[in-house]
């Protein structure tokens, strides 16, 4: 049998993926902890459906303002209908 697929003393500080295996300060790992947590999938989901929910209420706004600008059916010179917003005299 071949020893190609052994490790030697120093290579499993070189399996570790990502930089949990690097060498850094505490100042690096405490502005950048993404770069060493392990993902936390509830936590992910938590934030994906809580962003798509954000999303949608602000479609829902935008949607019922457009709905409640007053509209009416009205007619040109020429016959043609076209739909109109409501003005005041202010206006």
């Amino acid at each position: 049998m071949s020893t190609w697929y052994r490790e030697g003393p120093g290579e499993r500080e070189y399996r570790t993926p990502g930089l949990r295996g690097a060498q850094t300060t505490t100042m690096f790992r405490a502005v950048n902890p993404e770069l060493f947590i392990k993902p936390n999938k509830p936590m992910m989901a938590f934030g994906l459906v809580s962003i798509t929910l954000c999303v949608g209420y602000l479609g829902y706004l935008h949607a019922q303002k457009e709905n409640d600008q007053q509209l009416y059916e009205a007619i040109d010179s020429e016959g043609e209908r076209y739909m109109r917003r409501k003005t005041s005299k202010w206006d």
